[in-house]
């Protein structure tokens, strides 16, 4: 079974978050935010400022800043998010509101085909 570290809607946080496990935020993060190779979610409470790095991420809260993700980023209905993405994939949701720059290149690891013989 594998943790998810959670932030609380009621913690404020200024500073870098690095985590080496999947985390959810509901609560207030300002500065970076470094969970590579883990999916983070961002839930409706949640107001985040920062730079953001991780395999996928989830956003149902307010996000400002630059996400980096290895896979896929979510947009959920309930978002907002005002910034720059970079994914190589990203699913908007109707309702949402985005403000930016978005690069959906494939970078996304694909599994080899096996040759018939």
């Amino acid at each position: 079974m594998h943790a998810i570290a959670h932030i609380g809607k009621t913690i404020r946080i200024t500073g870098e978050i690095t985590a080496q496990e999947p985390l959810t935020i509901a609560g207030q993060v300002i500065g970076t935010i470094d969970v590579s190779g883990h999916p983070l979610t961002v839930t409706e409470t949640a107001v985040i400022e920062a730079d953001v790095m991780a395999r996928t991420i989830v956003i149902s809260g307010t996000v400002t800043g630059t996400l980096q993700s290895e896979g896929s980023i979510v947009v959920e209905k309930t978002a907002t998010l005002k910034g720059d993405v970079s994914a190589p994939s990203v699913t908007l949701h109707d309702g949402a509101t985005v403000h930016g720059r978005m690069d959906i290149a494939g970078r996304r690891k694909t599994e080899p085909l096996a040759l018939a013989s």
